[in-house]
């Protein structure tokens, strides 16, 4: 074998390995989950963005049955024995997708077949999009540069044996050149119509991409920045807006974001997110998201009003049927015997539940429409907190709850907030940690001040928070199912709202949990609060 021909084997080894390792890491980092089953439909290799929409880890993953994981299985079925999909065409379908949790999530789900490089059908390559997400992601990532390296390797053998081996080597190697080409074009291709703006820096921050809706959204000619740095931009460019949210100030590298706000025209909204590209734990580059999430801002617009709406036009009557049942409780309107007055005692505490979960609403509207802190004023917090530790005095002396309120040492200084929404969070937290502790239990409730302002802690012996369900405690609507259990009544609102009135005021509230023995809820005010 000439040094020629051994040279010319080498660098295609090496140009397809480099292109499989390009093609893997691509699949690894886009947002689109993409796997692939063999001709039963069992699953054989994911990526990571399938593992975070299924919730499904790789090991749980490999071999399931595609079909156990869609509501529809039967459709996806009858999709994968049809003779459109066999025939090499691409079908596109609306699924309803079974996650690990039990959550349905609609996806729009690609199916094309698999073949070898003889042609020969071997299973099916699949991509799954949530579209409650990315209603406007259409592409799909439909091939993957076929594996070779075993191939290579053992035609390079056979080149060393003989030389008419070689000629052989040399066409098939020639052969996958052009596949692996033809692979390459086809991602580029998915890439530059990705329906989200992509850019892509290097290690060096250097601009190496932008596709077609990056250069729509910021109406610019991509010609003109390739190759530019990031601290190259001048302040007047049409990226500056970008530029100002993934520049870190410090050094003049991409910072981590993580679903930034952009708005670069009226009723025109972006999220901007980026990710790190790494290869043998090293950085090769940065890649910026850019999402259109105009429409989910109307919607989410019209959801608060319609809320809003609704919360005011309820109020009206539930405070009517309130004082009537008072009156009623009071003998204002006559005598009642005692089983009437148990009954409308049930019907008062009820519609009270009624026209807390109305305040709660009126109150999620308020915060998201920005309204919510209007009346600060300097105050001592310690106050604050025994007027709701006696508000809550009979709910305490019924469960028999062993209630210690630890003041500070020394005389903690004012601080400056809207006293009726931190009384509301301070009721909120205890109340929960009350409510969610058995009868006998334990709650401190612990004062004290810092350098910088003050911190309350709350710490009660309950039921605790499981650990897959702590992610989600701040969220709207949301009551950990052995919350559920414990207490039926709660509308899932309080510590969402505990936790925007706390940052409102520059502040900070977080938690320690464990199932079955306890929970600690920490809250920090600054004694600086302008907002």
């Amino acid at each position: 074998m000439s040094k020629e021909t051994e040279k010319l084997l080498q660098m295609a080894n090496n140009d397809l390995r480099d292109l499989d390792l390009y093609i893997q890491e691509l699949s690894a980092f886009l947002p689109l989950a993409i796997c692939a089953v063999n001709p039963f439909g069992l699953l054989i290799t994911i990526n990571s963005a399938f593992q975070d929409l299924t919730g499904y880890k790789e090991a749980e993953a490999i071999g399931k049955r595609m079909e156990k994981m869609f509501a529809n299985g039967k459709e996806f079925r009858d999709l994968i024995s049809s003779e459109s999909v066999l025939k090499k065409k691409k079908q596109k379908r609306k699924m309803i997708l079974l996650v690990k949790s039990g959550r349905e999530i609609p996806v729009s789900m690609s199916i094309s077949a698999r073949r070898d490089e003889n042609g020969e059908f071997i299973g099916y390559f699949i991509a799954l999009l949530d579209i409650e997400d990315f209603e406007k992601l259409r592409e799909s990532l439909e091939k993957k540069v076929k594996e070779r390296t075993g191939d290579l390797e053992r035609k390079t053998e056979e080149l060393r044996e003989s030389r008419v081996a070689l000629m052989n080597v040399l066409e098939d190697v020639e052969n996958a050149r052009m596949l692996a080409e033809e692979e390459k074009n086809k991602t580029m291709a998915i890439i530059t119509n990705f329906s989200d703006g992509l850019l892509f820096f290097d290690f060096e921050n250097k601009l190496s991409l932008i596709n077609s809706q990056a250069k729509s959204f910021f109406n610019i000619k991509s010609s003109k920045l390739i190759g530019k740095r990031l601290s190259e931009f001048s302040k007047k460019s049409a990226l500056d807006p970008l530029v100002d949210i993934i520049k870190n100030s410090k050094n003049s590298r991409i910072k981590e974001v993580y679903r930034e706000e952009l708005n670069l025209k009226k009723n025109v909204f972006f999220e901007v997110s980026t990710i790190f590209l790494k290869r043998d734990k090293k950085k090769i580059g940065s890649l910026i998201i850019i999402h259109n999430v105009s429409r989910e801002k109307v919607v989410e617009r019209l959801k608060t009003e319609f809320v809003s709406l609704s919360a005011h036009q309820l109020r009206t009557p539930l405070s009517a049927i309130k004082w009537t049942l008072r009156m009623l409780l009071d003998g204002d309107l006559g005598k009642v015997n005692p089983d009437q007055k148990e009954y409308i005692e049930k019907t008062y505490k009820s519609n009270e539940r009624m026209i807390a979960l109305v305040n709660d609403l009126l109150n999620v509207t308020r915060i998201e429409e920005g309204r919510y802190l209007y009346r600060k004023t300097t105050t001592e917090i310690q106050p604050l907190i025994e007027f709701v530790i006696s508000s809550l005095r009979d709910k305490i002396k019924k469960q028999k709850i062993k209630l210690k309120f630890i003041k500070p040492k020394k005389k903690v200084s004012k601080i400056k907030v809207d006293v009726e929404k931190v009384r509301m969070a301070i009721y909120n937290i205890i109340n929960n940690a009350i409510s969610y502790t058995p009868h006998g239990g334990k709650v401190d409730v612990s004062l004290m001040g810092e350098k910088d302002g003050v911190r309350v802690e709350v710490s009660d012996n309950g039921i605790g928070i499981p650990k897959d369900q702590q992610k989600r405690v701040f969220s709207k609507f949301f009551r950990a199912g052995n919350a559920v259990r414990e207490e039926t009544t709660g509308t899932g609102l309080g510590l969402y709202i505990t936790k925007n009135i706390i940052e409102a005021h520059n502040g900070k509230v977080w938690f320690d949990s464990k199932e079955g023995k306890g929970t600690t809820f920490y809250f920090t005010i600054p004694f600086t609060t302008n907002h």
